[in-house]
Parts: C-alpha cells; structure tokens; sequence
C-alpha cells in the first residue's frame, strides 16, 4: 500500500508541473487555483457525503484546517503559479523536491525530531544529484532578475508546503483523515484566494479553450483530490521527512516531460544527477544491515 501510494504521487505530481504551464495566459493565475481548489472540494465533499465518510470537526480542527488551506492550497500555489511565468516548470519542480530536506529540518525545530543520519544522507544525495540535473539549463540560459524572483518564489511556496505537511500529520495524529481535512482545507484555500482576489481587483474570467479546460480538470481531480490524498496518507505512514522525499523523483519526471514540450536536453551531468536522486531514494527506503544501522543512528 505503501509502495503504490508513493508511486501513484510520484506518477501525478510530476506530471502537474506542465499542466500548471498550461493554464497561463489569459486567466490570471490566482483565479486558476481558485477554480482548481473549488472543484476539487466539490468533488470531495459530495464524495464523501455520498459515501457516509465525513467526518465531523470540532471547531480546533477548523482552525488547523484553516491553516493547512493557507499553507498548502491557497500561499505556495501562487508562489508556484507565478514562479512558473519566469522559470520552465521542470525548474520549479527540481526546487519543489527539496522539501524533503524543509519537512526535516521543520521537524526538527517544531517537534524537536532528531535529524538521522539516514535522512541527511537521503538529502544530500538527492541535491547533489538534482544541482547535476540543473547545471546544463544554468549554462545554457541568462540568469534574469525575473529568474531570481521565481527562484525566490519556488523556495518560499516550498516553505509554505513543508509547513502544511506538519499540520496534516498533526491533524492525523488527532484522527482526522487526509480526505476530511483536505476536503476542508481546500475550501478554506478557495475562499482566501477569492478573497485576496477580490482586494486585489483580479479578474474572474475562464478561457473556454480544451488545453486550458483539460489543464483545469486534470489538475483538480488526479493532481488534487487524488494527488493530495495519497500524499498525506503517506505523511501519516511515513513521518513528513519521509514521505516528502518522493518530490526528488517528481523533477525526474517533470524534466522529460519538458523534454518532450519545452526542449530540455539531457545530457551526462544529467544522468548522473539522476543516479544520485535514484541514490538517494535507496538510501532513504531501504532496509540497511543492522550494523549499518547501528553506526548511523542519530546520537541520543
């Protein structure tokens, strides 16, 4: 179950990073994740009524998942969605994975959980191999004060992600499932999006177009309601250090299909660089001996 979870997000989110691109241009971007965040409540609120699986929150859950639509489906998508206007998409998700390292060190500072030897090495291994990844679109491409800011902004929206990811676990650890939670917490999302949409002025339009639509639509439903779900299941499963270092194969896939749409060329360094996520993903699952273990268990 597990093993799926993790591929079936891996599978998803590394094929939204497109889709997002393919929702710019005429609406503006904070309208696109207020449609894609309300269709998706839509569709998990009637799911779950349908099937007699909400479940009901006291008002301190409701606060929680206030917090988690702010941080993880309303502040790090306009990030995101704006960062994509100035840097390709496989970029932003290759800054996106490093939310394994984020979800650890937040761990660390929130809860006080100790920083294994297993998860720094995981980490490393999977930066050095996503700045191997990187290095030929650096060289290749003129480094703007537009391209800073979406760097900038691509780290802060995986702040706000990492962050989110603590609240899911401390609202599973309450008993609240990932479905009821999000399903709240999206609305909530949607809501402070229309809201800061409305102070700002921003349009409301839709472009009736089948790229936009299908950007739309599969963005909601596999990148949303199923891509959330799986994700914070395995946030519940895993820890969030663990689980969020699943976002270091997502720029695996994000890049080829950038390949495929936007021209990115792979070469040596990048292959390498994809050893070293592989690497890193070995490192961090796998079951080591247990005299390996013993020589990197965190100091007490």
């Amino acid at each position: 179950m597990t093993v799926g979870l993790y591929l079936l997000t891996v599978v998803i989110w590394g094929t939204t990073w497109i889709a997002l691109k393919w929702q710019l241009g005429e609406v503006a971007p904070l309208a696109s994740i207020a449609y894609r965040f309300a269709l998706a409540a839509l569709v998990l609120f009637v799911g779950l009524w349908l099937t007699g699986k909400l479940q009901r929150l006291r008002w301190s859950d409701q606060r929680w998942c206030m917090v988690q639509g702010l941080c993880l489906f309303c502040l790090n998508f306009l990030c995101f969605y704006t960062a994509t206007q100035w840097i390709a998409s496989g970029l932003v998700a290759v800054i996106f994975s490093t939310a394994s390292v984020w979800n650890a060190l937040a761990a660390k500072v929130v809860h006080g959980r100790p920083l294994s030897s297993r998860v720094l090495l995981a980490g490393a291994l999977g930066v050095a191999g996503l700045a191997l990844l990187l290095a030929p679109q650096w060289q290749a491409s003129s480094f703007t004060a537009q391209s800073a800011l979406g760097v900038l902004l691509a780290c802060l929206g995986t702040l706000c992600f990492s962050v989110g990811n603590l609240v899911s676990a401390h609202q599973q650890a309450n008993g609240i499932r990932p479905l009821t939670s999000n399903a709240w917490g999206m609305l909530y999302g949607t809501l402070l999006l229309v809201l800061i949409g409305l102070l700002a002025q921003v349009p409301f339009t839709l472009e009736w177009t089948p790229r936009y639509l299908g950007a739309l639509f599969y963005l909601a439903i596999p990148g949303s309601v199923i891509g959330f779900t799986a994700y914070l299941t395995l946030v519940g499963r895993l820890g969030p250090e663990r689980a969020a270092y699943c976002t270091v194969l997502f720029p695996v896939v994000a890049l080829n299909i950038s390949a495929w749409l936007e021209g990115y060329s792979w070469t040596l360094w990048g292959g390498l660089g994809l050893l070293l996520v592989l690497a890193g993903n070995l490192c961090m699952f796998a079951r080591w001996p247990a005299a390996l273990r013993l020589q990197t268990k965190a100091p007490a």
